[in-house]
C-alpha cells in the first residue's frame, strides 16, 4: 500500500507541489550494504549510514541511485567555476515540499561533496596553488527517490516524490512506478561477488605524502610563528597521504564501518572515483528557522572497563588544553551562527558534554540561533563552511595562512 493515497495527495496539493509517496516493507532480511549492492546503478549512487549513536543519531540510513540531475562545478566541469550551492539553490527554488507525518527529516535533495577550496566562493581568500588530484570542486547528486532504513522499527521506506507541475494522477503514477522499480531490485538475489580475493594485509604498502617530513615540519614552524606574533590562535595544517590498493571501494567502506562505526558514515560513488568516510559531527543544520551546529573538540580513548572509562572521562573534562581548544571552537561556532542569526538569539544550549563512541569519547557542545528572515539554509552553510576543526581560529586568517603554507588544494576534506 502506498502512503499517502491518491485521494489524499489531491487534498494535499493545495499545500505545495512536491509530495513524498512511500511504501513500507520489512527490513529483517536486509542490511543497508546488501540493499545498496542490489539497487545501486552507476555512475552515481550513495549510501549514508548511521551505525552508532542511539535513536537520536542512528535511527536512519539512506540509499540513493540514478539521480535525476548531477551538478559538477570547478575548472573543466559542466557547471563551470561558480558557487557550488547556486545551481542547487536554483533547482530547489521551484519546489514547495509538503510534510507527510511519520517520515524522517531527510527524504532526498542534494547529496555529494563540496571541496574545502570552494570556500573561495564564500570568502575573500587567496587561491591555492597545486591541484594534483584535479577533482571537481563539487559534485552534488539531486535525487527524488531513495530507500530509508528505519533501524528503530526494522522497516524500509521506499520513497519517491510526486512533483505536481501539471496532472496530479500522472505525477502520482510516476512516483509509484519508481518505487516499484526499486522494490523489484530489492527482491532480487545479491549480485555474485568478484572471484578475486584481496588479502587482508597487502604486502609492504607504500604510503606517500604530498610533502616530505622536513617540508611539513617547516610549515608547522611557520604557523607557530604566526601564533607567537598574535596573527592567529590556531591553524589546522594537513598533508595528503596516498597509497595504492587492490581493494574494492565498497569493501574499504565495509571495513571502516566495522572498525570505526560512527553517527555519520558515507559512501559516495561519483563516476570515476569514490569518497568514503566516517564522522561524529554535523557541520550545520537549519530546521524550523533554527540554525544549529555542534562543535566537537577534545578526545580520549575508551577504557577497557567502566572504571578506566570513567577516569579517562574525568581527565578529558579537567584537561586545561582540551577545554581551552573546545571553548575556542564554541566561540567560533557562535560567530559563524551569529552571522546569519537574528540579534540576541544565539545561545549555547549544551556545553562540553561527553559523548561516547565505540573507540573514543569527545567533548561536545551545541550552538543555536534563529535564522534571519531574509536568509536561507544555503546562507547558513556558507557562513559555517568549513568547520573550525578543519581550519583554525580566527577562521578567515587561519585559512589565509593555510593557503599560503600548504602546497596543494585540499579537495574533498573533512
Amino acid at each position: 500500500m502506498y502512503h499517502p493515497t491518491l485521494q489524499e495527495v489531491k487534498r494535499l496539493a493545495s499545500q505545495g507541489n512536491l509530495i513524498p509517496i512511500y511504501r513500507e516493507i520489512r527490513a529483517d532480511l536486509e542490511t543497508p550494504v546488501s540493499a545498496f549492492l542490489k539497487i545501486a546503478r552507476p555512475p552515481y549512487s550513495f549510501l549514508l549510514e548511521s551505525v552508532e549513536g542511539g535513536e537520536r543519531l542512528a535511527r536512519y540510513s539512506f540509499i540513493g541511485t540514478e539521480p535525476y540531475r548531477t551538478t559538477r562545478t570547478g575548472p573543466r566541469q559542466g557547471d563551470s567555476y561558480i558557487d557550488p550551492l547556486r545551481p542547487v539553490q536554483e533547482e530547489m527554488s521551484r519546489y514547495r515540499p509538503v510534510q507527510v507525518p511519520g517520515l524522517p527529516r531527510f527524504l532526498g535533495g542534494a547529496v555529494g561533496y563540496i571541496s574545502y577550496d570552494a570556500v573561495g566562493h564564500f570568502e575573500r581568500l587567496p587561491s591555492p596553488k597545486g591541484d594534483p588530484l584535479e577533482l571537481p570542486e563539487s559534485i552534488l547528486m539531486l535525487t527524488a527517490t531513495l530507500l530509508v532504513f528505519d533501524h528503530l522499527r526494522h522497516k524500509i521506506l521506499v520513497v519517491s516524490h510526486a512533483y505536481l507541475d501539471s496532472d496530479v494522477e500522472s505525477a502520482y503514477g510516476m512516483a509509484v512506478s519508481r518505487i516499484e522499480s526499486l522494490v523489484k531490485r530489492l527482491d532480487a538475489p545479491l549480485p555474485r561477488p568478484a572471484k578475486e580475493v584481496i588479502p587482508l594485509r597487502e604486502q609492504n604498502p607504500t604510503v606517500a605524502s604530498n610533502m616530505t617530513r622536513q617540508q611539513f615540519e617547516a610549515i608547522v614552524g611557520q604557523a607557530k610563528e604566526y601564533i607567537y606574533a598574535g596573527d592567529v590562535i590556531q591553524v589546522v595544517l594537513s598533508q595528503r597521504l596516498a597509497r595504492q590498493t587492490k581493494a574494492r571501494p565498497l569493501d574499504i567502506y565495509r571495513a571502516l564501518r566495522t572498525i570505526n562505526p560512527s553517527p555519520y558514515m558515507y559512501y559516495l560513488e561519483l563516476g570515476d572515483f569514490h569518497i568514503i568516510g566516517a564522522s561524529p559531527e554535523l557541520l550545520v543544520r537549519v530546521e524550523d528557522e533554527v540554525v544549529a551546529n555542534h562543535p566537537i573538540a577534545g578526545t580520549r580513548p575508551r577504557g577497557p572497563d567502566p572504571q578506566t572509562d570513567a577516569a579517562l572521562e574525568e581527565d578529558l573534562r579537567t584537561s586545561e588544553k582540551e577545554r581551552a581548544e573546545h571553548i575556542m571552537l564554541v566561540d567560533l561556532g557562535r560567530n559563524d551562527i551569529g552571522r546569519v542569526s537574528q540579534p540576541s538569539t544565539v545561545e549555547v544550549t549544551q556545553l562540553m558534554d561527553v559523548e561516547r563512541y565505540s573507540h573514543v569519547m569527545h567533548l561536545v557542545s551545541h550552538v543555536t540561533g534563529k535564522l534571519k528572515p531574509e536568509l536561507t539554509c544555503y546562507d547558513a552553510l556558507r557562513a559555517c563552511f568549513p568547520a573550525g576543526t578543519l581550519s583554525g581560529a580566527p577562521k578567515i586568517r587561519a585559512m589565509e595562512i593555510i593557503a599560503e603554507l600548504e602546497p596543494d588544494k585540499r579537495g574533498p576534506y573533512g
